[in-house]
């Protein structure tokens, strides 16, 4: 989410796969940072962060697919183990994917 003033110009992304509910909190961003309120919602991680840039097709959906299944890998290592921390391969996908 991004938001410039001077322009108007507003920028939403990021949320892909999540359906109404990261359009829902999307909108509900956008909305304070176009009244320029200080919330919980302007402050959250995905308020004015510029995502890098990808690489180029199909290496770009490689990756992207690559990840989801690391992903999906570390949430059932995480619910067999039944341990209250992050399974390390899903560390090793937040290095990767930069977040």
């Amino acid at each position: 989410m991004s938001y410039d003033a001077q322009t108007g110009i507003l920028s939403a992304g990021g949320y892909v796969g999540h359906g109404l509910s990261g359009t829902n909190l999307a909108a509900r961003t956008m909305r304070d940072l176009i009244l320029g309120e200080d919330t919980e919602l302007t402050r959250l991680p995905w308020t004015g962060r510029t995502a890098r840039n990808w690489e180029v097709e199909p290496v770009r959906w490689l990756g992207t697919n690559a990840l989801y299944k690391v992903y999906g890998y570390s949430d059932s290592r995480e619910y067999a183990l039944d341990k209250p921390e992050t399974h390390w391969s899903a560390r090793l996908a937040n290095i990767v994917s930069g977040r």
